[in-house]
């Protein structure tokens, strides 16, 4: 038997890895199942050279738990290693043996060799995380001197034994003797969640413990003439070998990519609207499957939906930076390589190949956008409600997208007609423009709260603007400063003739004078400092009293509860301003009334009435509005 002290530069390695190399004690599990299926990689690329030439057999890496002996262990039937190799990749901390295999064979195999998952050399001592004590046995695929079965074995501490063993099958067994601390991964429903959180699509096929099913029994019926059936119990293999993504796009039909969609997303009942399939193989390798969802208005619960794999080993499902954030709404799966990791694999750092391969992704998002709008317009169209907010975000959040996205992004009158930028532009012509030359685009972010202002506006032949997505107010702002000489207003912001203020302005009926003598009264009726009440000369056919919100007021306190703008807009108190038409009948006829109650009557029911049009009039107000109501009858 050999003994010795494991090669490292400090006594304490141990410790440290048990409290600092991983965020998370269960990727140990993802680590040693790695190993295993380099191990069992690199024995099939052997194979596939000629320089292994006996049988591969069955290849399944086996994960097994004894609770009474308080052991988990994995198991494959890959390289193996001698004493020489263990010592080497073992004893001394960090030497990966995956990258020496990587060089040696570069150029002969090395689509094979790519496979090959480890790079780091720190993933076998992320078992010491979770274990008391650690065993080794291996045998090694090679024949002659120095290819016995070895046994290593180590309690946490840099000492460590190794001896020569009997061992019939060629690969590893690693046997953890689990810690006090760590009794969940003696768990079976535990192994199971994190077998299929980081070894869903492994390479390998997995088998963990049995499952039970039902096998119809060949020619036996019961009593009623059904098929009888056996409980039976069978290999559990938890992965799917050939994920989608590893599949060319030609050999799948939309059928297979809805398959795998639910595949990713068991408890999802929706169908996805559509998907890019991602097959790069330079400047940088790059595979996988995105889909588009039905993204809802809460953006955030949407978010963390693509899982990054590299070389079918899930590492996160976290991947800003690798994705453009306004991309981070779609599902799927991306699976690279050439993404750099940390030691544990679970965090991205920055890399000029991230970056890259960000702008690739945006592009081929582009790309099928404007495939799609393309191809079959009036199938974009249906699907603009659910697409609109990945556009959107992403005119707002990436300059670059803007340049594609401007060809496809469309615009939602209140008609249910789309317009591309340029369409709509041409569609309103010169009707929208104001004295001052600049294009006013007319929105309502409510159809149904702001219809009465709708229905003034297309009265008098300007088109609206439906924009009430969560995004819209960002949305808005990005577009005016795109846009030449163009304003975007809510409909509500104003009277229509003060958003699209033309030169020649209608004639008022009242006087200043009258103006003011009547402006108190309005002022007592609207009740509140928060009502500015002015006089204008509009239309017989509007409404007597409007109540308008300022648009830039309304903006920014919109803004600062979406947590963008000036925050401190948001403790500001609402502010309205309360129009009132010196034309209509009705303010003529509370200007010639004497009686001074019946002018305040009359000014109240006419404010109340505007009040809750907008859904103003509240509690007591409206309690006492609609008694008063009633009492005219």
């Amino acid at each position: 038997m050999q003994t010795g002290k494991i090669n490292v530069q400090t006594e304490n390695i141990f410790p440290i890895i048990k409290k600092f190399l991983y965020s998370d004690h269960e990727i140990f599990l993802r680590e040693l199942i790695s190993n295993a299926v380099d191990a069992t990689q690199k024995l099939k690329t052997l194979s596939s050279m000629g320089k292994f030439k006996e049988e591969l057999g069955d290849l399944t890496i086996e994960v097994s738990i004894d609770e009474k002996a308080g052991t988990l262990t994995v198991k494959d039937k890959g390289i193996g290693m001698t004493a020489e190799e263990v010592d080497k990749y073992i004893n001394q901390i960090a030497f990966s043996g995956a990258e020496e295999f990587i060089k040696k064979y570069k150029g002969k195999s090395e689509a094979d060799a790519a496979q090959l998952i480890g790079h780091f050399g720190l993933g076998f001592y992320s078992s010491f995380m979770v274990s008391k004590k650690v065993e080794i046995r291996t045998k090694t695929y090679k024949k002659g001197p120095g290819t016995k079965a070895v046994k290593w074995e180590c309690d946490g501490s840099p000492e460590y034994t190794l001896e020569e063993i009997e061992k019939s099958e060629r690969g590893t067994e690693i046997i953890l003797h689990i810690a006090d601390d760590s009794k969940e991964f003696l768990e079976e429903a535990r192994i199971l969640s994190l077998l299929k959180k980081y070894c869903k699509f492994l390479p390998v096929p997995i088998r963990f413990g049995n499952e039970k099913t039902w096998e119809k029994i060949e020619g036996e019926k019961d009593e009623k003439g059904n098929d009888k059936y056996d409980e039976i119990e069978k290999p559990r293999i938890i992965n799917n070998v050939n994920p989608a993504w590893k599949q060319k796009p030609v050999d799948l039909t939309e059928e297979d990519y809805k398959n795998f969609y639910h595949e990713l997303y068991p408890s999802t009942f929706e169908e996805p609207l559509f998907n890019i399939h991602l097959n790069v193989d330079y400047p940088f390798n790059l595979t996988g499957i995105l889909y588009f969802p039905k993204v809802k208005r809460n953006i955030e619960v949407q978010k963390e939906k693509i899982q990054l794999y590299s070389n079918q080993v899930f590492v996160t499902d976290s991947v800003e930076g690798i994705v453009p954030d306004f991309l981070t709404l779609m599902h799927g799966v991306l699976d690279s390589p050439d993404i750099p990791l940390n030691v544990s694999r679970s965090y991205l750092q920055s890399d000029a190949n991230v970056k890259k391969i960000s702008n690739h992704i945006m592009k081929k998002v582009a790309d099928k956008l404007e495939e799609l709008f393309k191809t079959d317009r009036a199938d974009f169209e249906k699907k603009w409600d659910d697409i609109r907010i990945f556009i959107e975000y992403g005119i707002i959040s990436e300059p670059k997208f803007y340049e594609r996205a401007e060809k496809f992004c469309l615009l939602k009158n209140t008609k249910e007609q789309y317009f591309t930028f340029e369409e709509y532009k041409k569609h309103i012509g010169d009707a929208q423009t104001d004295k001052d030359k600049k294009t006013v685009y007319l929105y309502t972010s409510d159809v149904q709260e702001q219809h009465t202002f709708i229905e003034t506006a297309t009265d008098r032949g300007y088109d609206v603007l439906v924009m009430d997505g969560p995004l819209d107010n960002h949305f808005i702002n990005t577009l005016e400063q795109k846009f030449e000489n163009t304003t975007f207003a809510r409909v509500d912001a104003d009277v229509i003739d003060k958003l699209i203020a033309k030169e020649d302005a209608m004639p008022s009926k009242l006087s200043d004078e009258e103006k003011e003598k009547l402006k108190p009264v309005f002022e007592q009726a609207a009740g509140g400092t928060h009502y500015t009440v002015s006089f204008e000369s509009l239309s017989e056919n509007e409404l007597p009293v409007q109540i308008t919100r300022p648009e830039f007021m309304r903006r920014m306190k919109d803004m600062s509860m979406l947590g963008g703008g000036a925050s401190y807009m948001g403790n500001f108190p609402d502010a309205y301003n309360l129009i009132v038409n010196g034309n209509h009948p009705l303010v003529s006829k509370i200007n010639a009334e004497n009686d001074e109650e019946s002018r305040k009557r009359m000014a109240r029911q006419m404010v109340d009435l505007a009040k809750l049009s907008q859904n103003l009039l509240k509690g007591e107000e409206l309690t006492s509005f609609i008694r008063r109501s009633l009492s005219n009858l």
